[in-house]
């Protein structure tokens, strides 16, 4: 026999269902290959990043130069990329907020101290998105890294050191999620 909390709790997920999973969040297909700055990279993983267990944030393609590992994902001279194609509208503030304090998580508060200007300038570029927006960011030894939304160019910050620490948050020890990180480095298959 369902009591009226049984029922409510049916609602409210039935509810959650069709304002979390709206019909156009559909979970995106992302390129094999992507060439960026004449480094081909191949599509080591995807993944979703799920905020409160059922909520789906995005959905992330990591690409790494064609015969380099997952254990070679930060290293200084390998070119790699990130997509993410998000399901709901986020803020440009609160890209920038996550993004500074997940790099604080992911290195020593020396270093933090020293990229915080190139973090600040980087944090500068992101723009309010609307669910289906996607993001890239891409770092090669010559441009630094960069942010593409949906395919246009926003700006991009030079050294080997901010990429590092701006990648950690998906792929470093202390990622924004650990399923996602390896899903992406193609880990988790």
């Amino acid at each position: 026999m369902k009591t009226k909390s049984h029922v409510c709790i049916g609602v409210l997920l039935a509810w959650l269902f069709i304002v979390v999973c709206p019909a156009g969040a559909q979970a995106p297909d992302f390129a094999k290959q992507k060439n960026i700055d004449g480094h081909t990279l191949t599509l080591c993983g995807t993944g979703v990043l799920r905020y409160m267990v059922f909520i789906k944030a995005y959905k992330g393609a990591f690409y790494l130069e064609k015969g380099k590992t997952a254990d070679q994902a930060t290293d200084h001279q390998s070119a790699r990329c990130l997509v993410l194609h998000y399901f709901h509208a986020v803020k440009a503030g609160d890209f920038a907020k996550a993004t500074r304090e997940m790099i604080k998580k992911n290195v020593s508060s020396d270093r933090f101290s020293s990229l915080l200007p190139k973090i600040e300038k980087f944090n500068d570029l992101y723009r309010d998105i609307k669910p289906g927006d996607r993001y890239t960011a891409a770092y090669t030894p010559e441009s630094g890294t960069r942010l593409w939304l949906n395919d246009k160019l926003l700006g991009g910050v030079k050294g080997a050191a901010f990429a590092a620490a701006f990648f950690a948050i998906w792929i470093g020890e202390n990622p924004i999620d650990e399923t996602f990180r390896d899903r992406m480095l193609g880990r988790d298959r």
